[in-house]
């Protein structure tokens, strides 16, 4: 999805202006920027894991870069729910500026206050709840209860002169949730009769058909699987999944099971469910990981991070056997969770890991141990005919998902030209009821690497591929510095290309030849000759052994 870039104009008197920052053509990094009267809100600020091609990478962020030089223009930050797909940037943000407010339900904040005591950051909050109205700046903000695999999300209808909008966030429409709180349809369709001018909504499963189906169909396939079990079981999920962790302690609690929690999110995450009261636990169930191991065998469930194949999480550390519980022959592992795009062969490795240390690993595709916290097609027809939009915006999903909801949409009745697949960074501006994209800033990845945020390239990922891929070779070369005469070398050195230095002995003579003759030539100059030993070996190196390794001369004078 490439939309050529073209500066926007400037914002007219009474227009609001839509970016959407991240979630647009991926799964994750959500971020939306609205502008109005030169004031600024921004719904959600999260972060999307790195695919196997983005090597040494922890985190992407969206690009801060359209709002860096207006931090003080911002009035707000919306965060719909607790995922880190929709919250795990905001201490990157107040990095930037740390007295930015944030707006959001009881857990979402509590979630997020967590996040920011590690980066040592005290949050503006204000807490809010379903049906509640607040003047943020320009913008008149009310909070819709949506269901999501999350306990807590809401939707949010910003209204403005120029229109209102309604951005979902995440959301499906459980009929049966476990905590009874169902997408608030009555609101929906209330706004739907005030007029949205545009609808911002999750794409996520829009290629889905029918609908999504009720957690609550999770439970006893858990409670089966927990029941038949005749050794330990462990149970990876998302950390913040407080749902599903509630089913996982109700059938341990069932077939007389304690529940460990392991993993800092998942126990930093559960200990906030349940202290604000979202997560149900029977006296005695939960135990310290450590006492577990004291426990028999048949007596427990573990409950663990490491659902996405993540390398440092703990179900990865136990397929390597690099973690203090070791599965073994008669374990029982359960994947309770969907397989984000882009982490399948992570994923079926652990699986394939934990199956070789003997353990019968349960999953998606061989039991229903999960159900998607996103609304399937039947889902958002619904919507659309409830709310009938003038304009829709498809958000939170990859390009395939984008596509799939705008013709959901319009097979409802709303105009193609009505429905905009834009891209991160399009701009669109909101008028009068009518939506059109006015430019297209650019916008990029920006890596969290360790310590360092921003600062690896594409580039330098490109050159960790080809170190891993290819190899590396080093070629060492002292010059006379009047001359270019070769003095010592050239000494090669190879990693991840051959098991042996001597295959390099055949083009020792080229190099030589090849150094000569640029000498020769009055070329003296080290990085010029470094260039010539470059192309020599390079040329070579992918006649003979069909290669393409990093190369680095070295050529030094004396």
């Amino acid at each position: 999805m490439s939309i050529p870039l073209s500066e926007p104009s400037a914002l007219d008197e009474g227009t609001l202006r839509v970016i959407p920052i991240g979630g647009l053509g991926e799964i994750g990094r959500n971020m939306t920027v609205f502008e109005y009267d030169g004031k600024i809100l921004i719904v959600d600020c999260g972060v999307l894991f790195p695919e196997e091609h983005q090597p040494g990478v922890d985190l992407i962020l969206p690009d801060f870069e359209p709002i860096r030089d207006r931090l003080d223009d911002i009035v707000g930050v919306v965060l719909t729910h607790g995922h880190e797909d929709h919250i795990g940037a905001v201490p990157y943000l107040l990095r930037l500026k740390s007295d930015i407010p944030l707006i959001g339900s009881g857990l979402t904040l509590a979630l997020v206050e967590a996040k920011l005591k590690e980066h040592r950051i005290k949050a503006f909050t204000l807490t809010v709840t379903e049906g509640q109205e607040e003047r943020v700046g320009p913008f008149d903000l009310e909070f819709v209860a949506v269901n999501h695999s999350i306990p807590d999300a809401l939707a949010v209808a910003i209204r403005t002169p120029a229109g209102m909008v309604l951005a979902t966030g995440d959301f499906k429409m459980d009929q049966l949730p476990l905590d009874g709180r169902i997408t608030d349809l009555r609101a929906f369709s209330r706004l739907g009769e005030e007029g949205v001018d545009l609808f911002l909504v999750d794409s996520t499963n829009a290629d889905v058909p029918g609908f999504t189906p009720t957690e609550r169909s999770i439970g006893p396939v858990l409670d089966q699987v927990i029941a038949k079990a005749p050794r330990r079981v462990i149970v990876a999920s998302f950390s913040s999944h407080v749902h599903r962790v509630q089913q996982v302690i109700d059938a341990a609690s069932s077939n007389e099971r304690r529940v460990a929690f392991l993993g800092r999110s998942m126990v930093r995450n559960m200990t906030i469910a349940e202290q604000l009261g979202y997560l149900k636990v029977p006296a005695g169930v939960l135990i310290d990981y450590k006492k577990a191991r004291d426990l028999p065998d048949d007596q427990i469930v573990y409950m663990s991070t490491g659902s996405q194949g993540e390398p440092m999480a703990v179900l990865s550390r136990m397929a390597n056997l690099d973690h203090a519980i070791e599965v073994s022959e008669g374990d029982t592992v359960i994947l309770a969770s969907s397989l984000i795009p882009g982490n399948e062969n992570a994923v079926y490795r652990v699986i394939d890991g934990l199956t070789k240390l003997g353990a019968n690993v349960v999953h998606k595709a061989n039991a229903k141990v999960h159900v998607s916290g996103h609304a399937a097609a039947g889902e958002l027809l619904y919507c659309y005919n409830i709310l009938k939009p003038k304009n829709v915006l498809p958000v939170h999903g990859e390009y395939r998902h984008l596509m799939a909801n705008a013709k959901l949409a319009q097979e409802t009745g709303i105009p193609e030209a009505n429905t905009i697949i834009a891209a991160n960074g399009t701009v669109i501006d909101l008028k009068d009821g009518v939506a059109r994209v006015s430019g297209q800033l650019d916008i990029g990845f920006v890596y969290v690497d360790g310590s360092t945020v921003g600062e690896i390239t594409d580039a330098d990922l490109k050159d960790r591929r080809i170190l891993g891929e290819e190899g590396f070779i080093s070629v060492i070369v002292v010059v006379d510095a009047g001359t270019g005469r070769i003095i010592s070398g050239p000494e090669i050195h190879a990693r991840g290309v051959a098991e042996d230095d001597s295959v390099f002995d055949d083009v020792t003579p080229k190099i030589v030849a090849a150094l000569k003759e640029a000498a020769g030539n009055g070329v003296h100059d080290t990085h010029a000759l470094s260039q010539v030993i470059r192309r020599t070996i390079g040329r070579w190196v992918n006649q003979k052994l069909r290669r393409r390794p990093m190369i680095v001369p070295l050529v030094i004078e004396a």
